[in-house]
């Protein structure tokens, strides 16, 4: 997981003034000084808000993937968009509202039962995107399925 922990805008060079600028081709925002130097511009604004912590909402994800989890008891199917870094823990996290009873059932994946303290990738559930893409085949026709047996272990009443 690459992260970047100190944030930066895009630049370039203006190739009129051979001077390093923000990239911003939809215009300037909050805290973006303007083209050229300005009196009425001040820069005393302390930390930009791109880098300030507390607008932090989340963490962008190197990759996400779509996965179908299917309930054998019921043959209900969901599609869910899911990062890469997630581990199943957090997958079935969200499934919970499709399926309040999500613990009570043993996920699983070729046979083999999941770990769901590991991602897609550690599960050896792969992501075969790049292939599918090469051989010009339709992602949505190859998308994982996970497969949900119901487990009668009365963790839920």
């Amino acid at each position: 997981m690459n992260l970047d922990l100190n944030p930066q805008i895009r630049t370039y060079v203006d190739p009129r003034t051979c001077c390093q600028r923000y990239y911003t081709p939809r215009g300037r925002f909050l805290h973006v000084p303007p083209a050229g130097p300005r009196s009425d511009w001040a820069s005393d604004f302390g930390e930009p808000w791109w880098k300030d912590q507390s607008y932090q909402v989340g963490l962008l994800s190197s990759k996400t993937r779509w996965i179908r989890i299917i309930n054998t008891l019921t043959s209900q199917e969901q599609r869910l968009e899911v990062c890469s870094e997630e581990t199943l823990e957090e997958i079935r996290q969200r499934y919970l509202r499709y399926n309040a009873h999500a613990h009570s059932y043993t996920w699983k994946h070729n046979g083999e039962v999941l770990d769901l303290n590991l991602t897609l990738e550690e599960n050896n559930v792969l992501d075969e995107d790049v292939e599918l893409e090469e051989l010009r085949l339709d992602r949505d026709m190859f998308t994982p399925a996970l497969l949900l047996y119901f487990s009668d272990d009365l963790t839920e009443g």
